[in-house]
């Protein structure tokens, strides 16, 4: 077997195994998607190349590939994007990437926001904690009818946004500003849905986190306060000043804050229809509120 050619196929079989052992959660998709990358191809282009010999070249690209991944560095990172939404975005150390589970949040926004459009015939939307951006893009991409604010504490981070929207052509509807939570915003601007997918991860969740998340994404993008939880009720507290009548403010957090968010909503007094939605697998995951219908 040692002297079996590295074909597509046994590199693929060698390196699933070794990714394993090594502790990553989805070792054949990275092995497959490290080694499209040495290759220059698309993954699906993979099954078709089984038995193909890659030369010595591109073999070494994907050794050094594999041994950055095994030492713990995302394979979005390794790529330079990470794909949310059928949509590549282009991800940084500066950027929390984009996760499967914040789609929940995007299509309910997305359904809310068609609900205004068919009434207004356009749609103000707001983008809290913006990041790279897929949040606002991903909407912007649907709702041809839609303006946005997008905001976030970090220059770094908004200007790979700025970079994703320009390559997805939504630049032009998107406003990207720099500041906490909604300290951006002009003093008469207001929306009707504000999406927002702010750090929620506790200080002393943090330490115990993986290492593609400690050592590969950016804290304050990540870490919500001592329960995880403060960043996202500061905002639960603010945003009905910002939200027009019948407005939906639309989060999402960690399964364990869903109690304390919800009553946070309560507390606040201006919300209504507040529900709590489970992401695809099966954990609560978005909770959303509508403004009372109330001037003021």
């Amino acid at each position: 077997m040692s002297d079996a050619p590295w074909t597509i196929g046994r590199l693929l079989t060698w390196t699933t195994d070794y990714l394993k052992k090594q502790g990553r959660q989805s070792p054949r998709l990275d092995a497959e998607l490290l080694l499209a990358r040495a290759l220059g191809c698309e993954r699906i282009e993979l099954y078709t190349r089984y038995a193909e010999e890659p030369d010595e070249r591109t073999r070494a690209k994907f050794r050094d590939l594999v041994k950055q991944r095994a030492a713990g560095k995302p394979v979005a990172q390794l790529l330079g994007y990470k794909e949310f939404f059928s949509l590549k975005f282009r991800v940084t150390i500066d950027t929390l990437t984009p996760r499967p589970e914040t789609e929940t949040l995007v299509v309910f926004a997305l359904d809310r926001a068609r609900e205004v459009v068919a009434h207004n015939g356009a749609v103000r939307v707001g983008d809290i904690g913006t990041g790279a951006g897929p949040i606002a893009i991903t909407l912007a991409s649907q709702l041809p009818e839609a303006t946005f604010v997008a905001t976030d504490v970090s220059d770094a981070a908004l200007a790979i946004a700025r970079e994703n929207a320009a390559t997805h052509k939504v630049a032009e509807r998107i406003q990207f500003r720099a500041g906490d939570l909604l300290d951006p915003l002009e003093e008469d601007e207001s929306f009707h849905v504000i999406c927002a997918n702010l750090p929620y991860v506790g200080e002393r969740e943090y330490p115990e986190a993986s290492v593609d998340v400690r050592d590969y994404e950016p804290q304050v993008a990540l870490v919500g306060g001592p329960e995880g939880n403060e960043i996202i009720e500061r905002l639960i507290a603010a945003a009905p000043e910002r939200l027009k009548p019948g407005g939906w403010l639309v989060c999402e957090a960690s399964p364990q804050l869903m109690s304390p968010l919800s009553d946070a909503f309560a507390k606040a007094g201006a919300y209504e229809d507040v529900q709590i939605l489970r992401d695809t697998a099966g954990m609560e995951r978005v909770i959303a509120g509508r403004r009372k219908h109330f001037a003021g």
